[in-house]
């Protein structure tokens, strides 16, 4: 029997790409409110995580808290204020902790950490590498004089 030679255009065309679309269109159509909205809440997790995770992050590309926090009140139809309400607090003051003006403390990450489902160490670690990017980029030059490398050479 001879066999046949299978080109990568029999396996990964464009007629097999627009039925793929269709049938992930079709399948996502057809799920419900809430799996849809989990979905959506679970691509921000996903992006929260991404964000933490990346080695170093440009100034310009800085995501702040209040920028995930705006990302899930989109996907749930609720409003900052609304938020703050059920927080138990006023918009304005949590408006200083999500766009970091003051520093987010142990009450304030536990009800964002318990509202979005996420671990609460992920908002610590957000305002942490936003503060290193902000303050790399003002003083990079002042910290290079702490490599141990320049202390052991004053020995």
């Amino acid at each position: 029997m001879k066999e046949r030679e299978i080109k990568p255009e029999n396996i990964w065309n464009e007629e097999k790409l627009n039925s793929i679309n269709t049938f992930v269109k079709q399948h996502s159509e057809n799920q419900s409110k809430e799996r849809k909205i989990r979905n959506k809440l679970l691509s921000i997790q996903y992006k929260l995580e991404d964000y933490i995770e990346k080695e170093s992050i440009d100034e310009d590309k800085v995501i702040n808290i209040l920028d995930f926090i705006k990302m899930y009140l989109k996907v749930l139809g609720i409003t900052k204020k609304d938020l703050a309400k059920y927080f138990g607090m006023k918009d304005s003051n949590l408006h200083t902790y999500l766009t970091g003006k003051r520093k987010l403390n142990p009450d304030i990450v536990l009800k964002i950490s318990s509202f979005s489902r996420t671990n609460p160490e992920y908002w610590y670690r957000v305002q942490v590498k936003n503060e290193l990017v902000k303050l790399r980029k003002q003083k990079a030059k002042d910290y290079e004089k702490y490599d141990y490398e320049k202390l052991l050479s004053i020995r």
